[in-house]
């Protein structure tokens, strides 16, 4: 890590699907935040992963996030865009699936350009194959999503300084 880039892997999970939701990214010197929905999908955990993940690192001048989830880096890079071309419609011509969410991944992206920033660097990663942000992401996610489970809708973050840095040099204990 430089002081001008920084990597975080994102996660989403879902406990059935819809279902109670977890989001969650990991930054490589050990920060994360992650959040829980009562209801939800998995895909809206994991563009919440990427939208926290942007937002929470406005400032970065190269953020690279890694994403085992092809379906947020797809939206990120093209459909977004493509859907609010098309009037928010899919190319079948249904309504677009979570245009809430898209809104604020294209504000985040905008609000980086218009800052001078570059865009946000796409990394696919294959998920549960020992690579060790995702892994992290994937267990706070999970943990996210066990609490909304339990009704709790929340977020929590390290970078506030209530909840400690996770010790990335090796995945999770599972």
């Amino acid at each position: 890590m430089t002081a001008s880039s920084y990597t975080v892997a994102t996660d989403g999970a879902c406990k059935g699907n819809p279902g109670p939701t977890g989001w969650a990214w990991v930054g490589e010197d050990g920060h994360w935040a992650a959040g829980s929905l009562r209801e939800g999908t998995n895909n809206i955990g994991e563009l919440l992963g990427l939208l926290r993940a942007i937002e929470d690192h406005a400032d970065v001048e190269h953020l690279i996030v890694q994403a085992d989830s092809k379906y947020a880096i797809d939206t990120y890079a093209s459909w977004m865009d493509a859907h609010r071309r098309r009037g928010w419609k899919t190319s079948t011509g249904s309504p677009t699936k979570n245009r809430d969410l898209l809104e604020q991944l294209i504000a985040a992206r905008d609000a980086r350009r218009a800052a001078g920033l570059p865009d946000v660097v796409l990394e696919h990663v294959r998920g549960h194959r020992g690579h060790t942000l995702n892994e992290w992401a994937d267990e706070r996610a999970v943990r996210a999503s066990q609490h909304a489970a339990a009704g709790k809708a929340s977020a929590w973050s390290s970078l506030s300084g209530a909840h400690d840095r996770l010790d990335v040099s090796a995945p999770p204990r599972r």
